[in-house]
Order: C-alpha cells, then structure tokens, then sequence
C-alpha cells in the first residue's frame, strides 16, 4: 500500500497506564474510500487505539499520519478541522438539544461565535446560520430523522442517536471517521439503517470510516478489510473470510469456535 493511498496511518503504537500496557506497537493502515474493521476481544486496546487516533490521549510511542500529515498527539478540535471525525460507543448527544440543534453545532466556520463577527457583522453571521441550518436539515433527511427534527435528543432511542452522532460527521463533511460500536445498543432493525447510511457515505460521498464493532455479521457487510487486535497487539490483518478460519483469532477472539 502507499502512503499516498493510505488516509490514515498508525506505526508503533503504544500506550501505558503506569505499569499497564495497553496498547504495544500497532501497525495498520485506512486507504482512502475503505471501510475497515477494527475487531478484538474486551480489553483488547481498540478503544485505547481510537482514542489515541482522535487526540484524546497522547501515545507513549508511536505515530499517526493523518492525509500524510504527522497528527500525533494533537487535539480533538485541531484534528476535527483537519476532517478527523469520531463516535463514541455510548452516544454523546446534547440531550437537552433539539435533533436539529445537535447537528448544527457541529458544523465548522460559525462566525457568530465571534462576539466582533456579532456586533460588526451581522449580515455574514445570519447568512452562515441560515446554510448550517439548512445542511442541518438536509442531513436529517438523508438520515430519514425528520420526524424528529424538533424532538430533544435525550428522548430519541438508541438507534436514533447512533444516526445523529454519523449525522454530525456529516456537518463537518469528514475525510475520516472512526465509529466506536455503532451497533451497541440499537435494535436490528435501525442496525440495518446504520449500516444502509455507513454504506451510502462510503459510495457516494466518498467518506474512509474505520469501525470498531463486535457484531461480526455487520463487520462482514461493511468491511473489506479486517486488523484484529488481541492484548494490545495487532493479531492479523485480512478479510472476514480469512479472519473467521484464522486458528490464532479463533483461540483469541471467537474461544475456539468458528463462526
């Protein structure tokens, strides 16, 4: 793989807790336009990986390219405008908000937030609310979440806010997501809508999404390639065929049963 094809990039990747070690020199590597599937069992260090990824905690070693860039150990905020996106295993919508709300805070380049923009120019600040406000909509009905446009966030089902969390990637228009478990919690049915939006965002759009998931029926619907992790460590890497026959995932990961 090249670099100039790969969007995404991590090389030795470590991180310690004291005398914990999480995570010990991970490799892999997200092509632009891949989905990629980020498996292991409980206390693997995936979700460690991610939050080293999206700059919520400094590695102890290693690197993370990002669009042949060296992000490591940036923050969130700055790795957001660069078109870095993340969602979290349990969602973190802004309950007291309305659906609509909760995505047009997420949209960059509001000049309202800029109390000189306030006084001096208003006429830009209203115009950029009007557009963040009609992406906002316009991304509830990709969604098929209009009928909750109003509706606080706090009040939607789980599945509703897994789609609102890909919503607000959407507001940012991310190079790269990471999705913590976007199928915990959520009924099959709305799975199936996750999996129809992560789909058409991969086709149409052109957006790179790195998933950490244990449902391994919608690892294999989306994931071309699959990097397992086992006690911190990259385990293998390959498709879903070949890591569902892999004898060493197997005693890892599936406890000795193929699945």
């Amino acid at each position: 793989m090249s670099a100039a094809s790969s969007v995404l990039r991590v090389s030795g990747l470590s991180k310690s807790f004291g005398g914990l070690q999480a995570v010990r020199g991970v490799d892999f590597e997200v092509e632009e336009g891949a989905i990629v599937g980020l498996i292991g069992p409980n206390g693997a260090g995936k979700t460690t990986t991610f939050n080293m990824i999206a700059g919520e905690l400094p590695p102890t070693t290693g690197k993370i390219e990002l669009l042949g860039e060296d992000v490591t150990g940036q923050r969130t905020d700055l790795l957001y405008h660069k078109g870095l996106m993340r969602t979290f295993q349990l969602s973190h919508e802004y309950a007291r908000m309305t659906s609509l709300e909760n995505l047009a805070v997420a949209a960059p380049v509001q000049r309202g937030e800029s109390i000189w923009a306030s006084w001096f120019a208003g006429a830009a600040v209203r115009k950029r609310e009007a557009e963040v406000i009609e992406l906002a909509r316009e991304t509830l009905e990709f969604l098929g979440l209009t009928h909750v446009t109003d509706e606080l966030a706090g009040n939607l089902s789980g599945g509703q806010k897994k789609l609102l969390e890909i919503g607000r990637t959407m507001m940012n228009d991310s190079k790269v997501v990471l999705l913590d478990e976007p199928g915990a919690g959520v009924n099959p049915t709305l799975m199936r809508k996750v999996a129809e939006m992560i789909e058409q965002l991969n086709a149409e759009r052109g957006y790179t999404f790195c998933i950490i998931e244990h449902d391994m029926d919608m690892i294999a619907r989306l994931c071309g390639k699959v990097v397992v992790l086992a006690e911190g460590q990259v385990l293998m890497e390959g498709t879903m065929d070949e890591v569902r026959n892999d004898e060493r995932v197997i005693d890892a990961y599936f406890g000795g049963e193929v699945v």
